[in-house]
């Protein structure tokens, strides 16, 4: 009997280390395993402050895309609004003529005015980081997840979903989280880049590593590291281990990094 007991005590702590040894998958399957372009040129990334911490995620996409292909000239552009959800975005407007993507800056922080067959190859979208799970706004992430995608599509453009990571203090979001935006990007015929799952993966092979900013939801330096290597290696299909932009990270936490998102992205578009 007083086995059993202590059996009882123990599962829920035996439970809880064997999640966070196992590296979380979406229960649904992504459709598709590309973004349908083979190298974007240009992408337009339309969220929230979980983008635009840490100077921005398309930056250090940016700088890791520079680093692997020193010739290739990729065009990143962040429209971002603080505690934004799909429905605080006026999509079709980020497309107009002679605004968004009209000149950009270069690294000696010249402007320079693009020549522009289009606006954007891609375009990356996240909800709040609570909204596709919240019961008042779940409705509304399937809502405008369609409406978003077909308003990119009708610019010429191919939709992308950037599904979000859990709070450092909810892990159990990292599943809900992974099959929203893979169920939203199967209806809607939409890529999706698995971020949230590359954190869940750091975490349970790397828990002292902190990748979150003291508010526990919000990315730390490592956060949007691994984010950006993640976003590079599901856009390019390219491993982003060995690549030398660091962000000023240590050599050994940023080869954790790299390697975590490219085995996130093999994992996560793997047929089944």
């Amino acid at each position: 009997m007083r086995a059993m007991i202590r059996l009882a005590r123990l599962l829920p702590a035996l439970l809880l280390a064997a999640t966070l040894a196992a590296p979380a998958i979406a229960q649904t399957r992504p459709k598709l395993a590309d973004s349908g372009v083979d190298k974007p040129a240009s992408a337009i990334y339309i969220g929230n402050s979980f983008f635009y911490y840490n100077n921005s995620l398309h930056n250090h996409v940016g700088e890791l895309i520079r680093s692997a292909d020193p010739g290739f000239r990729h065009r990143g552009t962040s429209v971002t609004i603080g505690g934004s959800g799909f429905d605080w975005h006026d999509v079709d407007s980020y497309f107009r003529p002679n605004a968004i993507g009209r000149y950009s800056f270069d690294r000696n922080n010249n402007v320079v005015f693009n020549k522009l067959d289009k606006l954007f190859d891609v375009a990356i979208l996240m909800d709040c980081s609570q909204c596709p799970l919240h019961p008042q706004l779940k409705d509304t992430f399937r809502e405008y997840a369609k409406k978003h995608a077909d308003t990119v599509r009708r610019h010429g453009a191919k939709p992308v979903f950037f599904m979000s990571w859990a709070y450092q203090d909810v892990p159990s979001m990292t599943a809900g989280l992974a099959e929203a935006y893979t169920q939203a990007g199967n209806d809607n015929d939409a890529f999706v880049i698995p971020a949230g799952l590359a954190f869940a993966r750091s975490i349970a092979a790397k828990p002292d590593l902190n990748l979150y900013a003291p508010d526990k939801r919000h990315p730390s330096l490592a956060g949007t590291y691994l984010a950006a290597c993640t976003t590079y290696a599901a856009l390019f299909k390219n491993s982003p281990v060995g690549n030398k932009y660091t962000a000023g990270l240590d050599a050994a936490t940023a080869a954790h990094l790299q390697a975590v998102a490219w085995e996130t992205v093999q994992a996560y578009y793997a047929k089944p």
